[in-house]
């Protein structure tokens, strides 16, 4: 399994877990983006180098965030930075969500958009 999917793994269930019984104004929106988000984020992955697994991996230990922010940066994948600004630009747009303001969810969604063009 490679550093991405556990990224995206990871971001998947925090996701799942902030999202509210209710569905809010621009709920189809966000399900879609986050498709994309990891659309985008496994093709860069399957496309990208991969390193050789580590001891703590083979010891069954969970990668901290750090750990791969390091490995990804070591590889020169994706930028700490982007997966970052990926994390809260999806919080904005879920935030925007809940309180049910549509114009600055499709706002904070257009930004993603920006987010995913290399």
């Amino acid at each position: 399994m490679s550093i991405w999917h556990i990224v995206m793994l990871s971001a998947g269930a925090v996701a799942a877990s902030t999202i509210a019984n209710e569905a809010g104004p621009c709920s189809a929106e966000i399900y879609s983006m986050e498709a994309r988000v990891d659309a985008t984020l496994k093709a860069k992955a399957a496309d990208g180098p991969t390193l050789q697994v580590s001891r703590e991996a083979l010891l069954h230990r969970q990668p901290t965030p750090g750990s791969i922010a390091a490995a990804e940066s070591r590889l020169g994948t994706a930028s700490p930075q982007r997966v970052d600004a990926i994390i809260r630009g999806m919080a904005r747009v879920r935030e925007a969500d809940r309180t049910g303001d549509l114009n600055a969810c499709r706002r904070a969604l257009s930004d993603m958009e920006s987010l995913l063009i290399d």
